[in-house]
């Protein structure tokens, strides 16, 4: 019989794809520091962001990388931005493609917000350099 509180397949997939884009140590954390409060957040995000959407084979998680940091810098969510700059080294996607989503963002949706994703972009791969030199 089926337990209705296992994980759904969707949420495997999910976690998995999640995992590879954002890396253990993120998720761990992250999954760490979850509360009853919260935990049904991180279980929607992971079933339907992770499982329904970044699992799909249509784009590939290079593609769906610049998409994403483009997005997440138009509408101003600065920590997200950070966070997804950050997964390129797990995407595939380089420097130049995240410098080209922002000009993008420059063009579509304003030269702020594509000027303070910038800097934010700066200084995680700053962070990144100091990291892999270290």
């Amino acid at each position: 019989m089926n337990d209705p509180l296992a994980p759904s397949e969707r949420y495997r997939q999910g976690m998995a794809t999640r995992r590879a884009v954002l890396g253990d140590s993120h998720v761990d954390r992250t999954q760490s520091g979850s509360t009853d409060f919260d935990r049904p957040f991180q279980e929607l995000i992971t079933e339907a962001a992770w499982g329904h959407v970044w699992s799909r084979p249509t784009l590939s998680k290079r593609e769906r990388s610049i998409v994403t940091i483009a997005l997440l810098a138009a509408l101003g969510q600065d920590d997200e931005v950070a966070m997804h700059v950050r997964a390129t080294s797990n995407t595939g996607a380089t420097r130049e493609d995240v410098c080209d989503a922002l000009l993008h963002v420059a063009i579509y949706a304003g030269v702020p917000a594509a000027n303070h994703a910038i800097k934010i972009a700066k200084q995680v791969f700053e962070q990144m350099d100091a990291e892999e030199t270290a």
